[in-house]
């Protein structure tokens, strides 16, 4: 049985100060026991930082997702520097708006082609549950296409809710971790559904 490590162990967003540090301690994340614990966080860690989005935006809360990367909200800052054109270089697919039955198999061979591991965020009650178009051409939710990760609220949701759904995301991929098998093939399967 591996030896225990003497710890500090951090919450969420906080980060040890030097002082802590000086003393001794050493500096792990939530819920880590030994250092393999350790080791075995840090690609979730690292993908949480460094999300490459995938715009899917098929009405009016695309407008409100192009001004997320806008100076006046800056995603940047959250890790998520660009939106990706092709799905090859993506890691997470934002659904902003209806989604039509013509569009559902372009929106899964989209998905298809994203490298694993990918996340989804639905984007505002269109995506999320088909919005007031409740008629025969419009998929009455993304989540019955592709597996869905956040569910973002609104007609149509703020810039600041898709930034919070983003770092909720953030969130789940750091608790998820990476399993020994998954940390070969950077592969995260059980997905759990989280609404912001």
């Amino acid at each position: 049985m591996p030896k225990r490590v003497e710890t500090l162990v951090l919450h969420d967003s906080s980060t040890p100060s030097f002082g802590d540090i000086q003393k001794g301690g050493s500096v792990v994340l939530a819920n880590s026991k030994t250092l393999g614990d350790l080791i075995a966080g840090v690609p979730a860690q690292a993908r949480a930082h460094a999300l490459w989005p995938l715009t899917f935006g098929l009405a009016c809360c695309a407008i409100e997702m192009m001004s997320t990367v806008a100076a006046r909200f800056d995603l940047a800052r959250f890790g998520s520097e660009a939106f990706r054109a092709t799905p090859r270089q993506a890691d997470v697919m934002i659904i902003a708006g209806r989604l039509s039955k013509k569009m559902a198999p372009v929106l899964r061979q989209i998905y298809d082609q994203m490298p694993e591991p990918k996340w989804v965020i639905s984007m505002g009650a269109c995506a999320s549950t088909g919005g007031v178009y409740n008629n025969y051409a419009i998929v009455q939710g993304a989540d019955q296409v592709v597996p869905v990760d956040v569910y973002v609220p609104g007609c149509p949701p703020s810039p600041d809710a898709l930034m919070y759904a983003i770092i909720k995301l953030q969130n789940k991929i750091k608790h998820q971790g990476l399993k020994p098998k998954q940390m070969a093939l950077l592969e995260l399967k059980p997905r759990e559904v989280e609404s912001v």
